[in-house]
């Protein structure tokens, strides 16, 4: 009978499977730039031979020098001087493509791959479903399309070692070490696998620990940016302490994560290092050896041991390489399960000619959670240039029907038509042109005034602009700001109040002109006679259009057509605000609960 506990055996073969994936999925990745990454392996072949050439010379210029100190011949200089001539163009060769290769490496492929998967991440953050964003800090998804994908970019690096210049230098420096005396060559070759697998198993137990440290960097800047965006609240309720004591927490976890990472990954190379000194003591001792007893050339022992040396240096890159994988394979996973996230449908429908803005929903279900319904058989009939109020207590389904109507959440069960036209056929991007939009919680970017005001409305004049903002009262204290119009605000501006702020996002959504309107609590943070003035200017500027009013002060929508009353996702009462009251049901007793005396 099996347990749900994994084995040990098992857990190691799924993490190997598991990196299996991650690497092949990273080869695919770097794909796109094989021909970059052909004109490095020119640079890295050219490097071998340049690697493959010096000893050469070098045990030849040796031999000659041996020969010299044992002949005392004249014409020393003359007969070395072309080797050394020869042997400092090829330092200088060697120099000059190894920059040549870094500058691929860093300042060509990495950066070509890092824009390349940053644009993929944004193009993928637009088609992902509202309901990713709402459930995700903001921090980690930044983490993710920053750090991470920088880390992603680096591996570039230590595949390019490990398939190119490493495998590739350490098969050619092997045949030539058997050219060259076969018995010094066993004992350097013969220690090679176990450097591999030193290697191997060395980055495999950073490998967990590297996860952590990718988890625990995004919840660290999930936390960091929190704290920034609440930063008045954490100060009024005086727990910067707390928040402090819970980053100083996530950081010493974090940083002992990353020591224990870094450990794994960089030991490797000391291990590494001591395993080929033992095969250079080897190969010395052997070559003194055979000098002494059977006659080799010292030039030839000084070419093995130079190729030896030569031989660790792959041994070393791939030894790097493999530690350095498994940092990177911990930021790779964050992004590739970012980029293999669901994307929500969209079909290509357009609405059917121009909008009369009739909105009906028949038998509509939905629930965020499939555990707790919401919406429960919500029916409505809204008629064109109606201005219909949805009222309720929290947690009726106010909110939500804004976000059904808008499709940033699919209905489960049920119609949405607008026209007669069933809006799940509709693209959703033809689906909210049909709407402007006011929120409850404005937001401004970084830009200026008039920018601000025609965000959704790219290219209206200036002189629409401003008539706009004079619609939303807002024009005669845009006027008053050091550039007028042309001020630069943005969300965290103290030029302009909160309740100003939320008279440019009115006025923003006036220019845009779309044929239904959704405002959700859009006057809660204006003053009475500017929430009176706005009252005024939206009866004037609605007519002939269709307007959602999500109000949690009744106040605000007396003068409705339509007030439909929410209760437990159903609407339970619906009419006018006197008829309502006259009915002395749920609508009534909200309304005296909020102003009775």
């Amino acid at each position: 009978m099996s347990t749900p506990e994994k084995t040990e055996e098992t857990e190691k073969k799924e993490k190997s499977r598991l990196f299996d994936e991650t690497g092949k999925r990273l080869m695919k990745e770097i794909w796109p730039l094989r021909g970059w990454i052909l004109l490095l392996s020119v640079f890295c072949l050219l490097l071998i031979g340049c690697a493959v050439a010096v000893p050469e010379l070098l045990g030849a210029e040796i031999d000659r020098l041996y020969e010299w100190a044992k002949t005392h011949t004249p014409g020393l200089a003359r007969s070395l001087l072309p080797g050394l001539g020869l042997l400092l163009g090829l330092y200088a060769l060697r120099a000059g493509l190894t920059y040549g290769k870094w500058y691929l490496l860093h300042e060509v492929i990495s950066r070509y791959f890092c824009a390349g998967l940053r644009i993929r991440l944004s193009d993928k953050l637009r088609r992902l479903p509202v309901s990713y964003m709402d459930r995700t800090p903001a921090g980690d998804v930044i983490d993710r399309m920053m750090d991470d994908v920088s880390d992603m970019s680096d591996s570039i690096y230590g595949i390019v070692e490990i398939l190119l210049s490493g495998f590739l230098q350490m098969v050619v420096i092997a045949v030539i070490l058997f050219l060259t005396d076969w018995r010094m060559a066993i004992p350097v070759v013969l220690l090679a696998p176990l450097s591999v697998l030193l290697s191997a198993r060395m980055a495999g137990l950073g490998e967990k620990h590297w996860d952590d440290h990718y988890e625990l960097g995004g919840k660290l800047t999930s936390l960091a940016e929190e704290a920034y965006t609440n930063y008045p609240t954490t100060k009024a309720f005086n727990r910067e302490a707390e928040v402090q004591k819970k980053y100083e927490e996530l950081s010493r976890r974090h940083q002992r994560s990353g020591v224990f990472g870094y450990f794994f990954s960089f030991i490797v190379q000391p291990v590494i290092a001591f395993v080929d000194s033992l095969a250079y003591i080897a190969v010395a001792v052997l070559g003194g050896w055979l000098v002494l007893r059977r006659g080799v050339s010292v030039g030839s022992v000084v070419t093995v041991i130079l190729f030896a040396r030569q031989f660790s240096e792959p041994l070393e890159h791939i030894a790097f390489g493999l530690g350095y994988t498994q940092h990177m394979k911990g930021a790779a996973k964050r992004v590739f399960a970012l980029l293999d996230l669901p994307e929500e449908p969209d079909p290509e429908g357009t609405p059917e000619g121009p909008a009369r803005g009739r909105v009906e929903l028949r038998h509509v279900d939905f629930s965020y959670d499939p555990e707790k319904p919401l919406i429960r058989d919500l029916n409505m009939d809204v008629q064109p240039g109606q201005k219909v109020a949805i009222v309720g207590p929290t947690g009726a389904g106010k909110t939500t029907i804004v976000n059904l109507l808008m499709r940033f959440y699919d209905i489960d069960s049920g119609q949405i038509l607008i026209d007669g036209q069933d809006v799940s056929g509709l693209s959703r991007a033809g689906n909210r042109d049909l709407f402007a939009m006011v929120l409850q919680d404005t937001w401004l970017f970084k830009g200026t005034v008039a920018e601000n005001v025609a965000y959704g409305s790219p290219g209206a004049a200036r002189e629409d602009v401003e008539r706009a903002c004079d619609y939303a009262y807002c024009d005669h204290f845009i006027r008053r700001l050091p550039q007028g119009y042309d001020t630069v605000i943005s969300e965290d501006s103290t030029a302009v109040s909160s309740g100003q702020k939320q008279l440019l996002t009115i006025a923003r959504a006036l220019l845009a002109d779309r044929p239904l309107l959704i405002l959700d609590e859009a006057t809660s943070n204006v003053d009475t006679r500017t929430e009176l003035l706005i009252q005024k200017a939206m009866d004037h500027l609605m007519a002939g259009r269709t307007c959602f009013v999500i109000a949690h002060r009744l106040s605000t929508i007396v003068n409705a057509d339509l007030i439909l009353v929410l209760r437990d996702g159903r609407i339970v009462e619906q009419g006018t605000h006197q008829s309502l009251l006259e009915r002395k049901g749920f609508y009534y007793e909200l309304y005296q609960s909020q102003y009775a005396i």
